[in-house]
């Protein structure tokens, strides 16, 4: 692959470490009373941009074939905002152990508390071959939930930031969060069939506005001269991230292929990523509003600007083994079904021909099971 193939592919990964140098440079530009007047043009037109065309882009029509499997939708759901953020809430009562930052332990907590992204999962559970249809379902739904479920998560385990009330939270969270994403539902009724043919980039768009957002909020973090970034504190938490991800999918991995579990070797694939991955482009607006004003909200914010590009690169380096574990039960499962089918039918046509009387035909009477064998085999 060519550099400006690599670069067109990797292009908001290189936007987030050329706008953190940007504003380490010139934090003025984005604070506020600067010139991006960040306190309206990011507080309410570029977060209600994100959840328009998120509501825009999400096709739940297509969510209606995946509706019925819902013990597949009850776990992920449980695992990424229950079981996630508490597992994290106990590791992280060992981590203030150590001497790393405080800020950045938060942030491992905030990332806990996420919904799962619109995008990567699918994406990648399509790559693999896996339940592509749950994975969208799960990862809208997700979306969804989570704009009530994550700010109560991270006002419980992390507390709100001090002056703003609960009350003006939520509103605001209603404002440019709900309003934006029905508008765009709506929209998205009369828009259908000119959005499927043209095919608008609605993921560069929220990523390019994600890109202002974080820009913004690491200006404010520059501006201040009281707040420093451990380097050795930052590496710490970088490997705490890709232990918690490998961890989380094995353990995952574990439950979906359990006896009892009752999940196809395609549902586990969904599962896999559907429960491990965080949304960052749902996540770091989420915060602005929940911790506006607060003076360490960047420092809270990079485990999961570390989150998402880790779970992606996770994710596309595993894809290949997943996919041949998902080939090979599936061709054992396919195998042993067939042969229990054909031992059947086989007993079936003898009992039928030993016990038949005069002039019956065993054909007649072994053909539903002929006709299971045949369907198996198609």
């Amino acid at each position: 692959m060519g550099l400006l193939a690599r670069i067109r592919k990797e292009w908001f990964i290189i936007g987030i470490v050329l706008v953190i140098l940007s504003a380490k440079l010139q934090p003025s530009v984005g604070v506020k009373g600067g010139p991006l007047r960040p306190e309206v043009t990011v507080a309410y037109f570029a977060v209600s941009l994100i959840f328009f065309n998120s509501g825009l882009s999400l096709r739940t029509e297509e969510l209606t074939s995946a509706l019925l499997h819902f013990r597949l939708h009850l776990f992920v759901q449980s695992f990424t905002l229950i079981f996630f953020p508490l597992a994290v809430w106990l590791l992280l009562r060992v981590l203030e152990l150590t001497p790393i930052d405080q800020w950045l332990l938060k942030g491992l907590q905030t990332v806990s508390c996420m919904p799962p992204p619109v995008s990567s999962a699918v994406i990648l559970t399509r790559a693999v071959g896996g339940n592509e249809a749950a994975a969208i379902f799960n990862s809208a739904f997700g979306s969804f939930l989570g704009i009530v479920v994550t700010p109560v998560l991270l006002l419980l385990f992390l507390g709100s930031s001090s002056s703003v009330p609960f009350s003006s939270i939520f509103s605001q969270l209603f404002m440019t969060v709900v309003v934006p994403l029905i508008v765009g539902q709506v929209c998205r009724r009369f828009l259908r069939e000119f959005l499927e043919r043209k095919k608008p980039p609605f993921g560069a768009v929220s990523s390019a506005v994600l890109l202002m957002i974080i820009y913004t909020t690491f200006c404010e973090t520059f501006s201040n001269p009281n707040i420093e970034l451990d380097p050795t504190s930052l590496l710490l938490v970088v490997l705490i991230i890709f232990c918690i991800q490998i961890s989380f999918m094995l353990l995952t991995f574990a439950f979906s292929t359990t006896s009892g579990s009752g999940f196809s070797p395609a549902d586990t694939v969904a599962v896999i990523f559907c429960s491990t991955h965080k949304s960052l482009t749902l996540g770091i607006p989420m915060l602005k509003i929940v911790f506006e004003g607060y003076e360490h909200l960047s420092l809270i914010s990079v485990p999961l600007l570390i989150y998402h590009p880790s779970q992606i690169l996770l994710g596309s380096v595993l894809v290949p083994t997943i996919r041949s574990w998902m080939t090979g039960r599936q061709k054992v499962h396919t195998h042993t079904h067939t042969h229990m089918h054909t031992h059947t039918c086989t007993l079936s046509s003898s009992s039928s021909s030993s016990s038949s009387p005069p002039g019956h035909i065993p054909f007649l009477t072994s053909s539903p099971c002929l006709l299971s064998y045949s369907l198996v085999c198609c």
